[in-house]
């Protein structure tokens, strides 16, 4: 099979890249009667950065878009209706919104251990922090074409799509 990911290390971040252990600030539904004095809550996750990598070049933003990535175990936990006989081949085929697997890097050919973007969470982290962070882990995965294509372009079709108001009847 061939592989999902590259090693990478290094400050350099690119679109794809798997960052392990990132500091999360975890906004409270009360959020909005805080002071602004008030401390966040800070949580760690797992993210994979989907700002696209001509952007990341050069420090051209000062924020880079993340989502979470969970192993499928996690996100049963969190989602048990995973956990039903073929979720998670609906997921594989694209045909539930939101969501986007990726083999896992050490066993690809294992699907139970491939990992599930979740697109329907974003998140904006510092540029300098994710950059310090990336070369504090050493080696760290980023995805490999044309697997950063096709993660990529499900991203898209997630984050541009369009409501209707109404549609053209269906065919009977």
């Amino acid at each position: 099979m061939t592989s999902f990911w590259i090693a990478a290390s290094g400050p350099t971040l690119a679109q794809g890249d798997f960052l392990r252990d990132c500091l999360i600030p975890a906004f409270m539904p009360d959020f909005h009667k805080g002071s602004a004095d008030e401390e966040i809550p800070v949580g760690v996750g797992n993210l994979i950065i989907v700002t696209q990598s001509c952007d990341l070049e050069n420090a051209k933003v000062q924020y880079v878009a993340l989502c979470p990535l969970h192993s499928l175990a996690e996100f049963e936990d969190g989602n048990p209706n995973y956990r039903q006989k073929g979720k998670w081949e609906e997921v594989r085929k694209g045909r539930v919104e939101g969501l986007h697997l990726l083999a896992s890097p050490s066993q690809p050919e294992n699907n139970r251990e491939a990992l599930v973007v979740d697109f329907r969470q974003i998140i904006s982290l510092p540029f300098a922090y994710l950059s310090d962070h990336a070369d504090s882990l050493g080696q760290r995965w980023r995805l490999e074409s044309p697997f950063l294509e096709h993660f990529s372009q499900a991203f898209a079709r997630f984050f541009m799509r369009v409501g209707l108001p109404s549609a053209i009847p269906a065919f009977k």
